[in-house]
């Protein structure tokens, strides 16, 4: 390598075709963005209370940026740049092998992830970073209040075959 590659603090070689890039890379924020703080705010402003950075799944190592644990639906907030988007990703002139590499298994762990939360009953809804904050929003609040219906309706539809079960009950 040389003198103008990057190094990580061990002094073994980075992944970083620079040290700028490096700099850049590790500025990243993963979490509180822009965009993840105007869609908050937008959803929010709904009406919607939602935690915020959490793990739908406690034991499986994946953070949904809004999650509604009452109704099972994880909202992801993904990156254009990160997660590949389709009208705005481009790949890096430098290091081109490392970063389609990178997108690639980002997206194959998207895809997991989904898996894995509609598996354990879930909902997923993913939102591009470039969308409108409130129009995404709109979107969330549609499926949370599909959400809550559905739920409301079983409660209902249990309680009536108790009844029917035990019609003198308490």
């Amino acid at each position: 390598m040389n003198e103008s590659s990057a190094h990580r603090m061990d002094g073994r070689p980075s992944w970083a075709s620079s040290p700028a890039t490096r700099a850049s890379m590790q500025s990243n924020r993963p979490r509180d963005t822009k965009p993840e703080k105007a869609l908050r705010s937008a959803a929010h402003a709904l009406g919607l209370r939602f935690n915020v950075s959490t793990r739908p799944l406690p034991k499986v190592r994946r953070t949904a940026d809004l999650v509604f644990t009452r109704v099972h639906l994880a909202v992801f907030l993904d990156g254009c740049y990160w997660h590949g988007c389709p009208e705005h990703h481009t790949l890096s002139a430098t290091n081109t092998a490392y970063w389609t590499d990178k997108l690639e298994t980002n997206r194959r762990r998207d895809r997991q992830t989904d898996q894995w939360l509609r598996e354990a009953g879930w909902e997923v809804l993913r939102v591009w970073e470039h969308e409108d904050p409130a129009i995404a929003a709109l979107r969330v609040r549609e499926m949370y209040d599909r959400l809550s219906k559905a739920i409301e309706e079983a409660r209902v539809e249990r309680a009536s075959v108790r009844r029917r079960r035990d019609p003198h009950g308490p």
